[in-house]
């Protein structure tokens, strides 16, 4: 469950933290956009080390590091199937082309994994639903989506405790095989739709008792504003989009392989 502390608001004050929410947003969509564009690995490198920086001066290395590591299952799954397939459709052979091709789709995957993590981790969910009204999204779907981003983390600390609480009893996880561990999971899985439903209807009752949605003109206590580094991270944003695009059809990016 560590791959969803990636999702959890981090309250520091940090220069990374001040910035708008929507273009941070923009920066993630271009790193996302980015790693689309190529399949090979030094360019997939370069984007992973771009947001190291981020990553430090908004002082959230701990928890960017336990959702990579949470993640690191995933990966590994897209890495082996890469590897059977090519195996299986090169006519049982494996070349080093295909081991590094399966080494970059699984970075891309790290590379999507790291920049979302980055937002979320330094993005607060009345911030994000505060730039998503103010860029014309229907209240509705802005008060859902950070809704949703609200309880991801919660679900998942409880979804752990339950898995704790299931262990001390005697429930075995980790041993036996695929399906066997599968099944284990019910116990663990049942409890948790059940709090997750009673969660939804304690915040329905919540929002009727409020008279949600009586009010079709809302208003802000808070406007958001752009600054000087909100300028800059767009111009940033812009300059890594359009030479990613450039890279990717006007430049032959060497592989690994070709180098030695």
């Amino acid at each position: 469950m560590s791959v969803f502390d990636g999702l959890k608001f981090r309250k520091v004050t940090s220069p990374v933290h001040n910035l708008d929410p929507r273009m941070k947003f923009i920066y993630v969509i271009v790193i996302f956009v980015s790693a689309i564009l190529f399949s090979s690995i030094i360019p997939l490198m370069v984007l992973f080390v771009m947001q190291l920086p981020f990553v430090f001066v908004a002082k959230v290395q701990k928890q960017w590091v336990r959702s990579l590591r949470g993640a690191a299952f995933l990966a590994l799954f897209i890495f082996i199937i890469n590897i059977v397939t090519s195996y299986f459709g090169n006519n049982f052979t494996l070349l080093a082309s295909n081991i590094e091709a399966a080494i970059a789709l699984t970075l891309r995957f790290v590379v999507l994994i790291e920049s979302f993590s980055v937002f979320f981790l330094t993005t607060s969910p009345d911030h994000l639903g505060l730039a998503l009204e103010q860029s014309r999204v229907p209240y509705e779907f802005a008060f859902a989506f950070t809704t949703a981003v609200r309880f991801v983390p919660v679900l998942a600390e409880e979804a752990q405790t339950i898995m704790d609480a299931q262990k001390a009893r005697g429930l075995e996880l980790e041993k036996g095989n695929l399906l066997k561990r599968i099944r284990n999971y019910i116990p663990v899985l049942i409890p948790l739709i059940v709090s997750a439903i009673r969660r939804s209807l304690e915040l329905a009752e919540a929002m009727e008792s409020r008279a949600w949605g009586a009010s079709k003109k809302r208003t802000n206590l808070f406007s958001l504003k752009l600054h000087k580094g909100d300028y800059a991270l767009l111009a940033l944003s812009i300059g890594v989009l359009v030479g990613a695009i450039y890279i990717s059809f006007f430049v032959s990016i060497p592989t690994i392989t070709s180098l030695f």
